[in-house]
């Protein structure tokens, strides 16, 4: 099999992949297994160093790597310099932390000695997407590295140039030959991978139904899994909201990465005694985004590939069906070559209809309306996914009772919700299980083993 990886902005060929033969991968796994067990016998204060050095290693590629980035998944040349940065901060936090988090836990109790020690669970396989190609695999990596595991990476095939650069990345930065290792394979050659008696466990990111066929093949083979799915993030604005500000930053959150992110704003649930201007100037805002060859300072380039393309207008049409009102004509006429659409507001949408329900992974902001904050609660958790949300209000006691209530990972009041390598990233519900960054991110991929002498 061969893997294509076609440049969205303008629809030609990048390079081609021939997959791994199933002797190669065994070749990756059996490279990974043995690097492990010297790299967790390491003192995590000398590994910590390596991850740094990884760290420091993007920061000298900034410029090549966002490139690649724009090339292969057509993210906006400036959103890819700055997911490589930041990149770097989760390999930071991991290194100044590890030793920290993982540091022996001694409880009082009545034996001689109570300790819980953090060892490294092995080997673990990540299966990542396209839209954050970097990012979505450091921040697992960095600090499973750091814990003193291995790491298996099959990446999505169109960011398949993105993988080969970050297995360069941690070679360059210092870690063991053969401890990160990039499987070029199509879907069902992974359970193959899964099931692998070296490898203790998988990490996913994507949508809920790729992350519930992961999950079983985990299951079936009693392995650690975590899941970092799709989201449907709500976006509550009220009616004593700065809401200028509000417009701005949802806008902002929607069009991020074109539209194509798990925790950009999707929904926004508004009070109906606002909801007119704050539509306005949502409009304004989202239709003052400039489209266009990413490597050229636009706020939105091209979305991924032409099936994703496709399945959002179709998700746009069926709305607009459903008694939705675009702001606008959805379709770029005058890009007639690469995936582009146009940033849009679809107004008058009700609960349970397709712009509610499903995830928009375009530039689409949808606009539901409230009378009451218990409506708006409702309409908000009624979603089968829960990954962030956001509020916006001056009331701080009001935004902490949203905060308390919305089912969700991650709320944000007053801004837009974002990934950040000092605190735990995960959700809920159809947005999954387990959790990366932070303390918690550090301990995902570790044994808690308790040890008692008495």
């Amino acid at each position: 099999m061969i893997f294509r990886s076609i440049n969205p902005a303008n629809e030609t060929i990048l390079a081609e992949y021939p997959a791994l033969t199933v002797r190669e991968v065994d070749t990756c796994i059996a490279s990974a297994h043995k690097a492990q067990h010297s790299w967790k016998q390491t003192p995590v204060e000398s590994r910590s160093m390596v991850v740094q050095s990884v760290g420091q290693a993007l920061l000298n590629n900034v410029k090549k790597l966002a490139s690649l980035i724009t090339d292969e998944m057509g993210k906006p040349i400036a959103q890819a310099e700055a997911e490589i940065i930041k990149c770097a901060t989760a390999c930071d936090y991991a290194a100044n932390n590890a030793q920290r988090v993982l540091r022996d836990n001694y409880v009082p109790t009545e034996f001689a000695s109570s300790t819980i020690r953090f060892p490294p669970i092995g080997i673990v396989l990540g299966i990542m997407p396209w839209n954050f190609p970097f990012w979505q695999f450091f921040r697992f990596a960095a600090p499973a590295l750091a814990a003193g595991n291995a790491v298996l990476l099959k990446h999505a095939p169109n960011t398949f140039g993105c993988a080969e650069e970050i297995i360069n990345i941690c070679r360059i930065g210092g870690l063991p030959e053969g401890l990160v290792g990039n499987l070029l394979i199509d879907i069902p050659d992974v359970e193959r991978v899964i099931a692998d008696r070296r490898v203790s466990a998988v990490t996913f990111t994507g949508s809920a139904r790729g992350g519930s066929a992961v999950a079983s093949i985990a299951g079936r083979y009693i392995k650690k899994s975590v899941m970092e799915l799709g989201g449907n993030d709500p976006y509550i604005v009220l009616d004593d909201a700065d809401l200028d500000r509000a417009a701005s930053v949802c806008a902002a959150s929607r069009c991020m990465n074109s539209g194509q992110s798990c925790i950009s704003a999707k929904r926004f649930i508004v009070d109906s005694g606002i909801a007119d201007d704050f539509i306005n100037m949502l409009t304004k805002y989202m239709h003052s985004k400039t489209v266009g060859d990413p490597i050229s300072g636009v706020d939105v380039g091209p979305l991924a590939r032409n099936d994703l393309k496709n399945t959002f207008l179709d998700q746009v049409d069926r709305a607009v069906a459903e008694g939705a009102a675009a702001s606008r004509n959805v379709r770029t006429d005058a890009l007639t070559k690469g995936f582009y659409v146009n940033p849009l507001v679809l107004t008058g949408v009700k609960p349970g209809s397709v712009a509610d329900t499903e995830e928009l992974f375009g530039p689409a902001a949808a606009v539901l309306t409230t009378t009451t904050d218990e409506e708006a609660i409702s309409i908000a958790n009624a979603s089968r996914y829960g990954l962030g949300a956001a509020v916006f209000t001056s009331n701080s006691e009001r935004a902490n009772r949203f905060a308390a209530e919305l089912e969700c990972g991650m709320v944000f009041i007053n801004d837009f919700v974002r990934s950040d390598a000092r605190l735990p990233f995960g959700g809920v519900k159809d947005s999954g299980y387990g959790r990366e960054l932070g303390a918690e991110g550090l301990l995902e991929f570790v044994n808690h083993k308790s040890v008692v002498e008495t």
